[in-house]
């Protein structure tokens, strides 16, 4: 059964970083196959993974719904939305991408937003992990782009304001009842110390971080320099800090199937 990995929480927190570091660590760690979907209109996870993008969901849906395609004879909209959308996948070692972009005109998410639902629920089975990168906020996830999310990975950065999202962030999975199993927090770009502002509104708001994760100047440099965070050093303090997250992660999936 394939597991499924959401990320959520304030923008310019590095979720996209996380998102490339959390991949990396399930295909060097035998998590491979893994289907990333990048739900994020900045489009960045294929960057961030060396991928070059060449056609995006929302450029399949802008095409579809201004009429510019002739539906072959004989072919439902569906089958011909989803031949479309398998275009849109790019295919690499390890890891398959999926690039939601930027709608383009009018409705771009409206009718065919159950079929791209449907689309990704046919891809899921083939995949031992997907993992979204969201844009800020919980809009794909409320949309229901995904049905079930396992573990929602909730990224702030050392900063009072993100803190607070993160509150809101677990407030709205309520208010909203999304079928979300557990839920990881996760402060990015920290420094050596927490500062005791952000420790004392994380325990005034009951927040506690599975992981801390330092700011590493690799990241920046390979942002940078345009290259792969499948490619980061297992020395890097940042890989470090994901692969105990992960690892807690894994664990508690192999003591939950235990029992």
């Amino acid at each position: 059964m394939t597991v499924t990995i959401a990320m959520a929480g304030k923008g310019g927190t590095g979720k996209t970083s996380i998102a490339g570091l959390i991949i990396r660590y399930l295909v060097k760690h035998g998590g491979a196959p893994v289907l990333a979907v990048d739900a994020d209109p900045a489009a960045n996870l294929g960057l961030g993974l060396g991928l070059d993008i060449e056609r995006t969901i929302g450029s399949v849906l802008a095409g579809f719904n201004e009429n510019k395609i002739t539906i072959p004879s004989g072919m439902s909209k569906d089958a011909y939305l989803n031949i479309k959308f398998s275009e849109a996948i790019v295919e690499s070692r390890g890891v398959d991408l999926i690039t939601m972009g930027r709608g383009e005109g009018a409705g771009c998410y409206c009718f065919p937003n159950n079929v791209l639902k449907d689309f990704i629920d046919k891809l899921t089975p083939n995949y031992q992990y997907m993992v979204m990168d969201n844009e800020a906020g919980l809009e794909h996830l409320s949309r229901g782009t995904t049905g079930n999310v396992d573990e929602l990975i909730i990224v702030s950065n050392h900063s009072i304001k993100g803190v607070r999202t993160i509150a809101t962030v677990m407030q709205l999975v309520q208010e909203l009842d999304l079928n979300i199993k557990r839920k990881w927090v996760v402060i990015n770009q920290a420094p050596a110390e927490i500062d005791p502002l952000v420790e004392a509104e994380m325990d005034r708001l009951g927040i506690s971080p599975t992981v801390v994760v330092p700011t590493d100047e690799l990241i920046m440099e390979y942002d940078l320099h345009q290259h792969s965070l499948l490619e980061m050093p297992d020395d890097s303090a940042a890989v470090r800090a994901i692969d105990r997250l992960m690892q807690n992660l894994r664990l508690h999936k192999l003591n939950e199937v235990k029992t």
